[in-house]
Order: C-alpha cells, then sequence, then structure tokens
C-alpha cells in the first residue's frame, strides 16, 4: 500500500514510525507545514515530522498554502498513492486533493468522534475536565472533521495529565490504532459509521486569552485550565508575568486521585478546610509543597511555575526562593503586612 503522510507535530511521528517499519506500507512522500522560527536565536526549525521524515530519506513537500499549491498537487497525482494519512497536519485539504488517493484519505483525530472536532481536541477535553477520551479513525471528507468514522481506541484521563502526558499516550495508540484500520479496511473488514451530528462539539485552536488565570474560577477550573494549556497559563505575581505549570486541587474529593508525595495534603485538611482568603490569595505555605491559593471555590496547590526569564521551578522552590508569605495575591496586587 502507498502511502503520502501528512503530519507536522511531535505527535503525528510514532504514526510515521509505525507506518515506516511495517512491511506492508511503503510511505513514498511526506507533506508537512513550512519550516517556522523558534527559539532566542529566531532559527528556521525544521517540525517534527520533517525531520522525522529526512532520517528516512524521505521526500518532504512544504507547501504555506496546500490547496492553491498547483506543484504540490501535480506531486500528489503524479505519486499514484493509494492512501493519503493525515495526522494533525495543520492544513485543511480541498476535495481535489480528498480525491486524489486510489483508495482513501484517512485521518488520526485525538478525540472520541463526534466530540471534540478541530484543531485541539487534547487540549479542550482536559479543560472541559473529562475522564475518558481517545482516538478515533475516520474517511476524509471536506468538512472539519466530520467524516465517517472507522475505528475508535479509548484511554483514561488522570487527574494530574496534562497535555503532554495525554497527547504522548494518546500518539501512542493513534500509530497503532492507524495500522490496523488501514489492514482492514484494505480488507474490507470495517464498515465507515457517519457521525452523529446531534452529538457533535467543537475544540476551537487555542489563542492568547486562554493562558490568562481568573482566580475567581474554582479550584477545579483552574486546574483544568493549566493542565489542558501546558505549559502556557499565566497570572501575575509581584508586578511581573509568573507561567503556571502544575498544580493541584486540594480537598477531600481528590485525596485518591493525588500521588504519594501529595498526600500530606490529606493530613493538612483540618487546617486548610478552616482558611479562607481573597482570590489568588495564598493562604498557608506547606513544608515540601509550596503556595495554597484560595479560587473562587475551593483551595489549589501551586507545583511548578516559571518567574519571566527564569526556568522552571517546583512549588516548594519558588516559595523558598521568593520568601513567599502568607496574604500575597497572585493576578492582583500585593498585600503587605
Amino acid at each position: 500500500m502507498k502511502i503520502i503522510f501528512f503530519g507536522t507535530p511531535e505527535f503525528a511521528v510514532p504514526t510515521l514510525s509505525s507506518l515506516l517499519t511495517h512491511p506492508e506500507f511503503e510511505v513514498v512522500a511526506v507533506v508537512t507545514q513550512p519550516d517556522k522560527r523558534r527559539g532566542r536565536g529566531n532559527q528556521l526549525m525544521p517540525s517534527p515530522v520533517k525531520m522525522a521524515a529526512l532520517n528516512h530519506s524521505l521526500p518532504v513537500l512544504q507547501p504555506s498554502r496546500i490547496k492553491k499549491d498547483t506543484e504540490t498537487i501535480a506531486q500528489l497525482r503524479a505519486a499514484e498513492a493509494d492512501v493519503f494519512v493525515v495526522v494533525a497536519y495543520g492544513q485543511i485539504l480541498s476535495q481535489e486533493i480528498l480525491d486524489i488517493p486510489n483508495i482513501a484519505c484517512v485521518n488520526v483525530h485525538g478525540s472520541i468522534l463526534p466530540k471534540y472536532r478541530g484543531a485541539a481536541p487534547i487540549q479542550r477535553c482536559l479543560y472541559e475536565g473529562e475522564k475518558e477520551t481517545g482516538i478515533t479513525t475516520m474517511l476524509m471528507d471536506a468538512g472539519m472533521d466530520t467524516g465517517a468514522m472507522l475505528l475508535k481506541d479509548f484511554a483514561g484521563i488522570t487527574l494530574l495529565d496534562n497535555a503532554d502526558s495525554l497527547g504522548d499516550r494518546l500518539s501512542e495508540i493513534g500509530a497503532d490504532l492507524l495500522v490496523e484500520t488501514l489492514v482492514k479496511f484494505r480488507d474490507g473488514k470495517i464498515e465507515a459509521i457517519p457521525q452523529n451530528e446531534a452529538e457533535a462539539t467543537y475544540a476551537p485552536m487555542i489563542k492568547g486569552v486562554d493562558f490568562v488565570l481568573d482566580w475567581s474560577k474554582s479550584a477545579i477550573a483552574l486546574h483544568n485550565q493549566v493542565r489542558g494549556f501546558h505549559p502556557d497559563c499565566t497570572t501575575t505575581f509581584r508586578g511581573n508575568s509568573l507561567k503556571v505549570m502544575a498544580t493541584a486541587p486540594v480537598g477531600p474529593e481528590y485525596w485518591l486521585q493525588l500521588p504519594p508525595e501529595l498526600r500530606v495534603l490529606e493530613r493538612e485538611w483540618p487546617v486548610l478546610s478552616q482558611l479562607s482568603g481573597e482570590n489568588g490569595a495564598v493562604v498557608k505555605l506547606v513544608k515540601g509543597l509550596g503556595a495554597i491559593v484560595q479560587t473562587g471555590n475551593g483551595l489549589l496547590l501551586l507545583r511548578e511555575v516559571q518567574l519571566a526569564g527564569k526556568k522552571v521551578q517546583s512549588g516548594v522552590d519558588f516559595a523558598n526562593g521568593t520568601r513567599l508569605a502568607a496574604g500575597e495575591i497572585f493576578g492582583g496586587v500585593e498585600v503587605k503586612g
């Protein structure tokens, strides 16, 4: 089976690697997004998929607007591929392109469709506090993740999962599911099932406003925001920007979901449950863990943060290094005793 692979981020690399090691598939070319400038040196950097493709000496196409790129479309036709495989490519394919392969265009999507169609399904399902997600393979059409579904595989979500950890697990699931999908589809062992439009939800692209923490929200809502949009959520601290990269909600309903190193919070609960403060205020510093912050509903532990221009720190190192005190406020003006 001759395949052209479309993909860009690290999430897509395991699927490409799986295809390259399977004896029944021949990846004849890779299509990925153009190189982007990244890092302090602002240097052009290839996508993870491009790097993987070059390591296997595969031809790489990088159109800036694939629907308008007649040269790329001509190259896709000339390849006479059986299947186009698409995994987080980052551009919408026109019907003209979808009609090129001999068999089909198959997409690997990071949710259980029809929930969380769109650009950020992993991030949005965490933000919404889902307990389960997964991977869906589907036949592509001209809509946004609206094609008929082929296979699904499920994955549980833990309280401390973030977009990176969940994305890593789903990328491996997707790699295996795609191979199973192609083999069964070729052999006529899968029936494509149309999506139920009434059950569809959407996962829009993440914007800058999504990163800003509003301490009037509940502890669990803030926790879901931090882990869903990891590692970019921000607040202010002493007039400067502070990234909040990992948190944990505090309360009896969470004890069994926390790892052993955080279970000390259960012993502190008789004291913590009596504390209160303004939204965003530090109500207590727990030895070995760091700051407990008041939210609009409940308490939140800051597990990992990053001051502007500094390295990532654990919550306890941040508290010690800044001499953080109870009563100080994140997202507002410092309260001085």
